[in-house]
């Protein structure tokens, strides 16, 4: 099996690595006299007349190539201080126009929306997201190396967290609907140069028709983050960047219940920023907090290795790809939910810090980030921590970097001062072939007293796409004394091989089917020893029909070896042994931008030598733009021998309601039955600008386990920050 697919793989990376690049459109911005009216109505504001119009947009789906059905213009201008879009998007049926949610950062993929990517210093990898739909929502995100691969820990992608301060007015008509952006040229980033030509591409989505279309032609395996192949925009004429930001916050919290007797208390504390050039931005934390962030979600961990829990946090998530090296979710080299964030979740007070990101000339990434989180007795000592990143860009989608990450403690936990340390080093790596392949990697260690063995890290790692193929090969090694205090690892003393292979193939004409995606993946884990851990091999083809109905079929093979016995629930152990199980698996996915929709998973087979059955159904509803709501549950029936069967009910219940495009009412209510615990968390956000306005915030967690019974604990939190431009 795994030859045969290394040489399927092998074969699918000859393919096509020098296709030709087609030509790419060009436009020109328009310098306005006076700035347009920002209400959305671009064809009655004579500030636009003469602005030359985008148009021409060609499908991607669902007729790959072909002109789209619906008429879209869009037109680039600025004043001295702000860049402006503003596009027309023709339906001939406007009553069929989609809007699924108004929130911000709400999902574009399922409503009629616009998105436009801007790749300011053409580096063709790196640009930022502007998006809208007819509710008018601001969408922004960070795209980072082409967006390939999976955002952080040296992979691409899209940073949806990633927030800056704009905004947007739209209007719907008979002719369909039309929208105006403003963005500062404060909230973006560039050259020096005052006279300059941008990367530039956009995306419209028309579920309707089942019509995604761009500006300047992609294939049909990229999307709008394929910024090498975006077109340009010329004759910008930019401003020398002024901006000094000061965003300071109070807030005041109540406990009460689990044994407390009310508590309440009051915190300030502050964020700024400076421009130091129009590319390389200083950012200053004092007393930094994050009361308005989601809580995490609940998960089931199955297994004896660590489950990751993503980084939340806007300060943490700003830049946050400018210290990404390793492999995300499983090696991350630096994890920033280590500053603050202590064992079992415990809130580490954080004093403050500074942050150094951005670009020199444009070419060059740098990043600096100096944190100091307070002493906890008993938990963890005061801790300043360093990182340290820089990288050079190249032609044809590649880069060279490295990295310095270091946590210095007061030695107050361990009892030694000069050993409370860990250091971690890494060069990586990133390489372009032709225009669809790619390799890459990185090689790492860390300095910890105590650790002198295997204390290194590696990866490589090649990727190839086309329109029909896509296809993977990674080979990554970590050692047993490998050991970034400030990273994630979700285990350590192996060698794994993994491979991928996907075909596309678009039916021309068999019963609404439009696309088949069958696909074979494989990956293996063994120690340094030579034990063979564990291994995955997975067969699957999705099946997607024109009206966005889905449905996997598919077959899993797991191979387990177990050297220490570990608790999988309380009371029932898994022995040491090796264990070989088998799985089928089927998901069914209906059309999620219906008001009414659902997915469905479905998994029967083996697990750990017994019988797993797994059931996850979601369902999602929505009334209008307004009233948003989803309902998940994961259903777990695990028999693993006599007495040693237990079941497992995770329960999640998201609601949303936006009076406003910025004042909306979220609650998400969890509930995990196997340790008995119900949480609940509701927010009040009240945005006068990117996540800073007025927030009202509860929590409450209801542990109710058979050993320790106890009243309900609650917490209320009112928060308020605003943003002060000082130069402005």
């Amino acid at each position: 099996m795994k030859i045969v697919m290394l040489v399927l793989i092998l074969m699918v990376f000859a393919e096509g690595l020098n296709a030709a690049t087609q030509d790419k459109p060009v436009s020109t911005a328009k310098a306005f006299l006076s700035a347009p009216r920002l209400d959305g109505d671009v064809r009655n504001d004579p500030a636009w007349a003469g602005a030359v119009p985008m148009s021409n947009f060609t499908q991607i789906r669902p007729a790959e190539g072909r002109e789209a059905t619906q008429r879209t213009e869009v037109f680039i201008g600025f004043t001295e201080d702000t860049l402006y879009i503003g596009a027309i998007c023709y339906d001939d049926d406007p009553d069929g126009i989609v809007v699924t949610d108004s929130r911000r950062d709400a999902d574009l993929s399922d409503a009629d929306s616009i998105q436009i990517i801007i790749d300011s210093f053409q580096d063709q990898q790196n640009g930022l997201v502007f998006g809208t739909n007819p509710a008018g929502i601001e969408y922004d995100g960070q795209v980072t190396k082409g967006g390939e691969g999976s955002f952080g820990s040296g992979g691409g992608g899209f940073n949806l967290n990633w927030d800056t301060n704009w905004e947007v007015k739209t209007e719907i008509g008979s002719y369909g609907w039309s929208m105006e952006m403003a963005i500062p040229f404060t909230s973006l980033r560039y050259s020096s140069a005052r006279l300059q030509t941008w990367g530039i591409n956009i995306e419209r989505n028309i579920p309707r028709t089942n019509e995604i279309v761009y500006w300047s032609p992609l294939e049909r395996q990229y999307n709008l983050y394929r910024i090498s192949d975006a077109g340009s925009v010329q004759g910008i004429h930019v401003p020398a960047q002024r901006n000094l930001k000061f965003i300071p916050y109070v807030l005041a919290k109540r406990e009460q219940g689990g044994g407390i007797a009310g508590n309440s208390d009051y915190e300030a504390g502050f964020d700024s920023k400076y421009s130091i050039t129009p590319g390389l931005t200083l950012d200053v934390t004092y007393n930094t907090d994050f009361a308005q962030v989601e809580v995490d979600e609940l998960q089931v961990n199955l297994d004896r290795f660590s489950l990751f829990l993503p980084e939340q946090r806007p300060f943490f998530l700003e830049n946050a790809d400018q210290f990404s090296v390793g492999v995300s979710s499983a090696v991350e080299l630096f994890f920033s939910r280590r500053i603050g964030i202590g064992p079992n979740g415990v809130p580490i007070p954080i004093v403050g810090g500074a942050r150094l990101s951005g670009k020199i000339g444009d070419k060059t990434n740098v990043g600096f980030l100096q944190m100091r989180s307070e002493r906890v007795k008993g938990v963890a000592p005061e801790n300043d921590y360093t990182v340290a990143r820089v990288s050079q860009e190249f032609g044809n989608r590649s880069s060279v970097g490295a990295m310095f990450v270091n946590r210095e403690g007061d030695g107050s936990i361990i009892g030694d001062k000069h050993n409370d340390y860990n250091r971690t080093y890494a060069i990586d790596g990133r390489m372009g072939l032709g225009t669809s392949g790619t390799v890459s990697g990185f090689l790492a260690r860390t300095s910890t007293p105590g650790r002198d063995g295997k204390d290194h890290a590696l990866r490589i790692r090649g990727d190839f796409s086309s329109e029909a193929w896509i296809s993977r090969i990674h080979y990554t090694e970590v050692g047993a004394d490998f050991n970034p205090e400030v990273g994630f690892l979700s285990r350590r003393d192996y060698r794994q091989l993994e491979l991928f292979a996907m075909r596309r193939y678009r039916p021309s004409d068999m019963r609404g089917l439009y696309e088949i995606r069958p696909h074979i993946a494989y990956r293996t884990f063994r120690n340094f020893d030579g034990f063979h851990t564990t291994s995955f091999t997975h067969v699957d083809t999705h099946w997607e029909w024109e009206n966005r109905t889905e449905i996997h079929t598919g077959v899993n093979l797991f191979h387990e070896g177990v050297l220490t016995p570990f608790e999988i629930a309380d009371g029932i152990t898994v022995p040491a042994n090796s264990y070989d199980d088998q799985e089928v698996a089927l998901v069914f996915i209906t059309d999620q931008s219906a008001p009414l929709n659902l997915r469905l998973d479905v998994a029967v087979g083996g697990l750990f030598g017994g019988d797993r059955v797994e059931i996850k159904p979601t369902i999602g509803y929505r009334i209008g733009q307004t009233f948003s709501s989803e309902l998940s549950w994961i259903h777990d029936e695990i028999d693993l021998g006599p007495g040693r069967d237990f079941t497992i009910d995770v329960g999640r219940l998201r609601l949303s309601y936006s009076f406003t495009p910025k004042i909306s009412l979220q609650a998400l209510v969890q509930y995990d039955k196997l340790s008995s615990v119900v949480a609940t968390n509701v927010r009040f956000a009240w945005l006068v600008s990117a996540d800073t306005g007025l927030y009202l915030v509860y929590n409450e967690v209801d542990d109710d386990s058979r050993f320790a019974p106890a009243e309900p604990r609650g917490e209320f939190i009112l928060k308020y920050n605003h943003v002060f431009d000082l130069l402005r």
